[in-house]
Order: structure tokens, then sequence, then C-alpha cells
């Protein structure tokens, strides 16, 4: 019986794909519908997908499935084949990454197995590198116990057409409903942040904000359309009565301003969570370097193992620092690595990675901070 999870190292496994010469399709997908066994709809999904090489991350729960992946080219047609014959998901809308051949800094790799850092060390559309997938409580944590909400009844979709129609009256609501460091790179024009670390926090947050808005046309949008669905069935939960969800997100808009020649009324880069940390959607750098303010939108993460914050870093910076968030994170990444590991003893590494920056970074007071000699 094949494994039904990989057993092969994170270094290997960056060597194969770095090494890879076909071509790679990312994409995301997700559906909320009734799973009644998500162990066996995981392990059988598993043993295709694994087959047909697809590398990413998936979470199967009873309500649904959440993916984002790469598949080699040449088995995208069995990959939709494949996913058409299961129940429920016949149809499924597939968003295939704007960016797909986004040249990457060598800090997005940094860690063991990585391309060394340098500004020549780059690769080309590799997003995934192992395949998983995770049954979990929800495919999206919203913290919601009540037990009347109901998922169905939900906001209508909005195409990108319908977008810019309805943004184009200034009493229409723009919601975003992704996480600060998200919004912080790339946001539609005149977009509500909810300035929360988490969507389980940002519901209320969001109700209470809109609270005087409930007669109010409200659009909500996230990077694929997940996220921004099931706050718009929150909303008109908690009372709102025009509430409208951007159809297949951040991703599927930007593609379809290509596609239709659209005015682009998205701001910056979109954040993605995979090794390329983002596609640019607009053409504008609307955020800054962490360390020294200078218009930025290049997230890395930390190159010290024991900190691996995720921050916006240039490339003068990222020299200054060694791709480090700090002078004292410099420091202990430039030790001998048993040194390295000795300090990573007890802290559990990586628990920074894609958390919310804004705050640790002002907390290190890096801004302008000298390296050590």
């Amino acid at each position: 019986m094949p494994s039904l999870h990989n057993r092969i190292s994170q270094k290997e496994l960056k060597e194969r794909l770095y090494h890879e010469n076909e071509p790679r399709v990312t994409l995301s997908f997700y559906c909320y519908l009734f799973i009644e066994n998500p162990k066996i709809f995981r392990d059988e999904l598993y043993k295709k997908l694994n087959e047909l090489k697809v590398f990413g991350r998936i979470y199967i729960a009873h309500e649904g499935i959440n993916a984002q992946l790469s598949v080699p080219s040449h088995n995208y047609k069995d990959l939709h084949t494949i996913l058409n014959s299961i129940k429920g998901l016949e149809n499924l809308r597939l968003n295939i990454a704007v960016d797909n051949d986004t040249r990457l800094p060598a800090s997005a790799w940094s860690g063991e197995g990585a391309i060394p850092h340098g500004d020549n060390a780059v690769v080309q559309g590799k997003s995934f590198w192992v395949l998983k997938i995770k049954v979990r409580e929800k495919i999206v944590a919203d913290g919601i116990n009540d037990t009347a909400f109901d998922m169905t009844k939900k906001g209508n979709y909005v195409d990108a057409d319908s977008f810019n129609d309805l943004t184009a009256d200034q009493e229409t609501i723009v919601v975003d409903m992704r996480n600060h460091y998200e919004y912080e790179v790339g946001h539609f024009e005149n977009a509500i942040e909810i300035p929360s670390d988490t969507f389980r926090e940002q519901l209320p947050m969001a109700v209470s904000m809109l609270e005087d808005k409930k007669e109010k046309n409200i659009i909500m949008y996230c990077t694929g359309g997940i996220r921004c669905e099931k706050a718009s069935a929150w909303m008109l939960h908690n009372g709102f009565k025009n509430v409208f969800h951007l159809e297949g997100g951040i991703i599927q808009y930007a593609n379809k301003v290509k596609e239709k020649n659209l005015q682009n009324k998205f701001l910056g880069k979109n954040f993605v969570f995979d090794g390329r940390l983002g596609e640019k959607v607009g053409d504008e750098v609307i955020s800054q370097c962490h360390q020294c303010g200078e218009l930025c939108d290049t997230h890395t993460n930390c190159a010290n193992e024991g900190c691996h914050l995720l921050f916006i870093q240039c490339k003068k910076c990222q020299n200054e620092f060694d791709g480090c968030c700090s002078a004292e994170c410099k420091s202990i990444y430039n030790l001998p690595e048993e040194q390295q590991k000795e300090k990573r003893k007890g802290v559990k590494n990586g628990i920074m990675i894609f958390n919310k920056s804004r705050k640790r970074m002002q907390n290190l007071s890096v801004n302008k901070k000298k390296s050590p000699d």
C-alpha cells in the first residue's frame, strides 16, 4: 500500500523542485460542501493527487475543502478530471495563479536546503515542494459557535464587471477580509481594512464596524473567495441586507481584468500563501520596507530559523541584515550552525510564519537600526 504521507526530508524536496525542468501550474480552489468522513476523503484524495505529482496544501473538514496547489502542466487536465469525478466538486472553479512565473528572491526559500541568499539566486514558478493534506475542524477557522448560522444563506456573487460597476457608486462599501500583512502590500481602491490578526477576530469586528451601514451595498473580498464567502453569510446572519462577495477573490478578478481588458481597481500586490509570497496585480508599490521605510512590497521570512518572522524587506536591508529582521537575529544567523541549534532549543520554530508582523517589527525597533560590527 502506498504511503499516505511524505517521507522525504524538506531539504531533498526543495532540491528536487529546484532541479525540476517541467513547468508547473499554480492554482487554488475551495468548496463548501458536506463531507461525511473527512479522513477517508483525505486519504483517497492524497493517493490520486500524489500519483499526479501534485504539491501543495489542502484542508479537509466536514464543511468542505480548501486547496492551494501546483501541478505539472501535462497533468493539469488529469487533475481537473479527478476533481470533476468527486460528488459535489463537479464543474469546480479553479483559480489559476495570476503570476505563475514570478522570479523569487532566494530569501523566500531560507532554511535548510535552501538556495543561498543573493540577488542572483532565483527560482521560477515554484510555489510548493510537497503535498500536505490535513483534516481540520473547519476549512476556515471562524470562531462561529452559533448553531443557527447557515452557510448556505450567503451573499450574492459579483464578478469583475459587476464589482467595477458597483464600486463606481461612492456609497458602495468594499471590505477586505484578509490579514494586515496581506492588505498592506495590496488592496482595492477605498477598501476598508478590518485590523485584526485572524479571520475569527475579523468577523465580529466587521459587524461592529459596519453596524450603522446595514442598508448599504457591501462587497467583501479576499484572496480566492473562501473567506469572503463565509463572511458574507455571517453579515446576512447579523441583519445586513445587501451583501455581495467577489467571485474567485482577487485572483479571479485579476485574471478577468486581463482577459476582458477591464479597469483594474486593485492596487499593488496580491499576497499568496506559498513560496512566491506575492503576485503582481497592480503596478503600484504601496507598502514600505519594515526596516528602512523605503517603498517595497517584497515579503520574506527572517533567515534566523529561531525567528522566521514574515516581514517586508528591501534589497539594501536584505544585504545589510543578511535576510534577517533585526541586528539581533543577524548575529544569531551568523553563528555556527551548532550554536544556532542550541539557541533554538525550546523555541517553537516557525511560530511567526504568516503572522501579522507590524507590531513585532515595531517592538524590535529595527527602523534604521544599524547592524553590529
